[in-house]
């Protein structure tokens, strides 16, 4: 017999007056699963984990946790947790005290809360101040405190309401790496919610890009940011080059094409593609230049760059098309292209896509 999955979404639907925020929305997380919604502002997400704590309701559809449908189950008799952007710790309150909190109205057994009060704060490094209340701690700090509280009852889902956003970047980055740790080694499904695709692709084992209240493609990251399903995907994941461009014959998977620089090339082909115009996508780091040119080549002139450390960023111009393209500084000196110069071009064809629209 099949296990349910933690979460099951089917079909559904909200609206707010003659808004609809989400639009038949499905999907599927499984157990121990560090699943992402990832979407702009206004796309639905915080709705839908909202529907997940059950502090709102669907129009249509249903959830199922663990296989049972908790639409009409109030959040409180729900064994889901939410850490918010906010953090909601109560300022009045030792560490301790607010770790502790959700265990006392749950009723368990003052020893019990105790011990895994402790346990939660040496979990997230806090142990050493539990004495202390929230106005003495950093952002980061605070931070480890909301997923305490969140995982001190043991719940079977996790909900992330952007809880890096108000976060500098450094400490956003250390706390990602925290966050991952805590969700294979507790085991708990965690449901993360960010507009942030960095953050998306660096934790996630996949993830859900909705788009206009709609679920625009689910993969794992490398299936998200390799192969975008559709425009609105490749757009929003990450930096690409748009090509206008003219199908010639589609079969297979492939699309031969004919690009505004004149050549005729065949590459992979998201969706169903039908002869005439077309979006050919293709992201910056997958173009070479100079010495590197390989698989498709043509020539181009280097109209801009800028040295970013690690990479050189380039704006080129091939026969009147604009092109990015990104190269690693693999010596102390740098990417010695000048400005100005014509360079071969080229990338693989496999690393482009033909896109839906």
């Amino acid at each position: 017999m099949t296990e349910p999955k933690a979460i099951e979404v089917k079909s559904v639907s909200k609206s707010f007056g003659a808004y609809q925020a989400l639009k038949s929305v499905s999907f599927d997380i499984g157990s121990n699963e560090f699943f992402t919604i990832l979407g702009p502002s206004g796309c639905g997400k915080t709705t839908l984990l909202r529907m997940l704590a059950g502090f709102e309701s669907p129009d249509a559809g249903s959830i199922l946790l663990n296989g049972k449908e908790v639409v009409a189950i109030p959040p409180h008799k729900r064994r889901v947790n939410t850490v918010f952007q906010s953090y909601a710790l109560f300022p009045h309150m030792t560490l301790e005290q607010n770790v502790a909190y959700g265990l006392e109205n749950l009723g368990w057994e003052q020893g019990r809360i105790k011990t895994r009060v402790g346990e939660m704060l040496e979990r997230v490094h806090m142990g050493p101040m539990a004495r202390r209340k929230p106005a003495q701690l950093s952002g980061g700090q605070r931070q480890r405190i909301a997923l305490a509280r969140a995982l001190a009852p043991e719940p079977e889902v996790l909900l992330l309401d952007e809880p890096l956003s108000a976060l500098d970047l450094k400490l956003r980055q250390a706390m990602r790496d925290e966050l991952r740790t805590l969700q294979r080694d507790t085991g708990i499904t965690f449901v993360f919610v960010t507009h942030d695709q960095e953050e998306a692709l660096d934790m996630s084992d996949r993830i859900a890009v909705l788009g206009g209240g709609e679920v625009q493609q689910i993969g794992t990251p490398a299936e998200i940011y390799e192969e975008p399903v559709n425009r609105f995907v490749a757009d929003f994941v990450g930096e690409t080059n748009f090509l206008d461009v003219e199908v010639l014959e589609t079969t297979g998977g492939e699309a031969t094409i004919r690009t505004p620089f004149g050549l005729s090339i065949t590459v992979p082909a998201t969706g169903p593609t039908a002869k005439g115009r077309a979006t050919l996508s293709v992201r910056p780091e997958k173009i070479n230049l100079g010495n590197q040119a390989e698989g498709i080549t043509f020539e181009g002139r280097i109209t801009n760059k800028n040295y970013m450390g690690g990479y050189t960023h380039y704006t080129l111009d091939v026969a009147g098309t604009e092109l990015r393209a990104s190269r690693r500084n693999a010596s102390r000196e740098g990417d010695t292209i000048p400005l100005g110069a014509t360079v071969p071009v080229g990338f693989v064809a496999g690393s482009a896509r033909v896109l839906a629209a």
